[in-house]
């Protein structure tokens, strides 16, 4: 059996029947093995807590308390800590309630430029393992390391443990890896053991592990999806495996055969940062409709966010802003605006939005709400020009920048936004 470890990265054979609790080289204890550990090569890296483990690494004295990402008016949770999170913390509750069930919190307001830094960093230590490497936002990705072992003299699993090391000891953040034969596999794998986690899904086993699986698991699958699926009798994988391709086809068009394939394990997707990305966007389905403006902003600012965090992640900016809302009677609202010119500063994409969403008829209660970025272009076009209607627009891009920074280097105190006393 190959074992790997991840401490000395040594990898090994070791007879199956024996089993190793230490490494035989250095004696440490976290001893990664699996039958196909060495020939798998797509891998799926996601940082633990990535914002909050940022401003705990630049601020030690938050080590071990509890810290929530998000705050102010805006009332919604970006994201928190594993401290947090064990007090039933979860991203996208509403404030009050996190702060119910964990009032010792640290609030934190964002500080994206210093996250974007850290992600630069990261990104910079994948480039030296595999150029296939495809950010799915600033804190996680995808590589190949197919046909890499020749060239760093180590399998794709120990080049991967050597990485999240050097996340740790180089950056002070911490990451897990999922290791499989697919995309798909690979990011479920990555949640398997979090954090400083490593999981990995072979070949041999992919039905056996997906049979009693939810399918929640399939990304893309949110809870009006999931709905979708338990209507028709699909509550786990082994429920798809049922349904014939074609049946699947005619229930869910186009996302039928995505799903008998990834029923089997199945997803032919490469790994590639040379694919064209037409637009970035994130939306969020309501466990109940809601037609509470500040509910509905708060909302809108941590969709906001995310989108600047993946637009930044691929260096990319839109010259188009776009709001999605759907109504509780199941219509489809879409809003654009065309800027002038590109941009990927959320403060500017938050105030786009939020001016489309005062476009749409009030007091209407809606199931979901998305914003996204269209007509893209480089992120070195973006937010360079001034608006002749809003010749502020500029110096406020030009003080985010710079606040940005002065957060990043001296800690958010530095410098307040009055909305975020509000």
């Amino acid at each position: 059996m190959p074992t790997l470890c991840r401490d000395c990265f040594l990898v090994h054979q070791t007879p199956v029947e024996t089993g190793l609790s230490r490494c035989p080289n250095c004696g440490g204890p976290r001893l990664l093995d699996h039958s196909e550990l060495l020939r798998l090569s797509i891998a799926h890296m996601d940082c633990d807590a990535f914002f909050a483990s940022v401003e705990k690494r630049d601020n030690p004295e938050l080590a071990d308390k509890p810290v929530i990402i998000g705050g102010g008016r805006r009332g919604v949770v970006s994201t928190a800590c594993y401290v947090a999170r064990i007090r039933g913390v979860r991203s996208a509750m509403p404030m009050f309630k996190a702060l119910e069930l964990c009032p010792d919190a640290v609030v934190i307001r964002p500080r994206m430029e210093a996250y974007a830094e850290a992600s630069r960093a990261i990104r910079a230590m994948m480039q030296e393992l595999t150029p296939e490497i495809e950010p799915l936002s600033l804190d996680e990705a995808f590589l190949d390391l197919t046909g890499t072992e020749r060239l760093h003299g180590a399998p794709p699993a120990a080049m991967l443990a050597r990485l999240v090391r050097r996340m740790e000891t180089e950056l002070g953040l911490s990451g897990s890896i999922g290791l499989s034969h697919n995309k798909f596999l690979a990011k479920v794998a990555s949640d398997l053991d979090k954090p400083r986690g490593f999981a990995v899904i072979g070949k041999a086993e992919t039905q056996a592990f997906l049979a009693d699986k939810s399918v929640s698991l399939i990304w893309g699958v949110g809870g009006a999806g999931q709905a979708s699926l338990e209507t028709a009798g699909i509550q786990t994988f082994a429920d798809l495996l049922r349904w014939e391709q074609s049946d699947l086809v005619a229930r869910f068009g186009s996302m039928g055969l995505r799903l008998w394939h990834l029923a089997r394990g199945e997803d032919a997707r490469r790994v590639t940062s040379r694919a064209p990305v037409k637009s970035i966007s994130n939306e969020t389905t309501f466990p109940e409709d809601t037609s509470d403006p500040d509910i509905l902003e708060g909302h809108l600012w941590r969709m906001t966010e995310k989108v600047s965090s993946r637009a930044k992640a691929k260096d990319l900016a839109g010259r188009v802003v776009v709001l999605k809302l759907k109504r509780a009677d199941h219509q489809l609202l879409t809003r654009r605006h065309a800027l002038r010119d590109a941009t990927q500063m959320a403060d500017r994409i938050f105030r786009e939005a939020r001016a489309l969403f005062a476009s749409v008829p009030s007091g209407q209660a809606y199931r979901l709400l998305g914003v996204g970025l269209s007509d893209l272009v480089p992120a070195g076009e973006a937010d360079r020009v001034g608006d002749l209607l809003d010749p502020e627009a500029g110096r406020r891009t030009d003080a985010e920048r710079a606040a940005d920074r002065i957060r990043a280097r001296f800690g958010d105190d530095a410098i307040v936004k009055g909305r975020a006393l509000r």
